[in-house]
């Protein structure tokens, strides 16, 4: 079957042995057929919604024993950071379901499960879309994405009554600055965990620590405390922990150009001391008790 059908993969360890899972939702260069000629905007205006580079920047700490869901998919085509159903009435000519969010904040930016806007503020579509092909979107790669999501995690869950789900994301320095003004430097790293009700303190507070050890600046919660996915699978009262990490695209690659930089080798090494630091907190688990494959 071909990698792409489903919109994602799983790089997987050669022993999974902490309960843990990093997920890469938004860094997927994959266009289905027939989306590109639907848009009004370049492939390359496309490109920068995605978190360029994020999946293999995180990659090297599979080799730790943790493993790595990433959606391949284009964000711009379907954002898997959404609910199933925040879709956008201004993208459709029918009238919307009374039971679809169709007034988050996120789609009155024009940001729901289907992007109506790229960059900054550029509509994606020149005509309105069919809702049976917005939903073919969401049966075709949002739903398989969210079940193997939630299938791994509560297979960690079931071997130690304990899951760790690390979110991982970036951020365009320049948005980070809009939405912070002058009042700081702007962070390179920003841990989200819901305003602490998504994940333990204890680990946060690790991940902070590792990261500044590193050199790096951190900020929680603001302007970023975590979207869909870490709402929906933090639950610390129950063992179920989910902490997101933004990532200042400046720190390691050109935005512009889209292209990695001379940091981003060493951003690799970074990522993964830090990850190790927060794993090595955690439970271990008998190589027979847990299998991402």
């Amino acid at each position: 079957m071909d990698r792409f059908s489903e919109g994602f993969d799983i790089l997987a360890p050669r022993q999974w042995s902490v309960p843990a899972l990093l997920n890469v939702p938004h860094a997927g260069q994959y266009f289905p057929p027939g989306f590109l000629a639907q848009c009004s905007v370049t492939e390359r205006d496309l490109r920068r919604s995605e978190d360029c580079f994020v999946d293999d920047l995180f990659s090297p700490c599979v080799d730790l024993g943790v493993p790595l869901l990433r959606a391949l998919v284009s964000r711009s085509f379907l954002d898997l950071n959404r609910e199933p159903l925040e879709l956008d009435q201004k993208l459709f000519a029918e009238r919307l379901p009374s039971h679809f969010n169709i007034g988050s904040p996120r789609v009155a930016s024009g940001l729901g499960i289907i992007p109506r806007m790229v960059g900054e503020g550029r509509p994606i579509y020149e005509t309105a879309l069919d809702l049976d092909e917005a939903l073919a979107r969401i049966e075709s790669y949002y739903r398989p994405y969210h079940r193997t999501l939630a299938s791994l995690l509560n297979e960690a869950h079931r071997a130690t009554g304990f899951a760790l789900l690390i979110d991982c994301h970036s951020m365009p320095a320049s948005a980070v600055t809009t939405k912070l003004g002058e009042e700081s430097r702007t962070p390179d790293i920003i841990l989200g965990d819901r305003f602490g009700s998504a994940c333990n303190r204890e680990i946060v507070s690790s991940l902070q620590t590792a990261f500044e050890n590193e050199g790096l600046t951190v900020r929680l919660n603001r302007p970023y405390a975590g979207g869909f996915i870490t709402e929906s699978h933090g639950h610390p009262r129950e063992g179920r922990h989910a902490v997101q990490i933004e990532i200042n695209r400046s720190i390691y690659m050109d935005e512009e150009e889209l292209t990695r930089s001379t940091t981003y080798a060493a951003l690799q090494q970074t990522l993964m001391r830090v990850v190790e630091a927060v794993l090595l907190q955690l439970p271990m688990v008998n190589s027979t008790q847990l299998a991402a494959e």
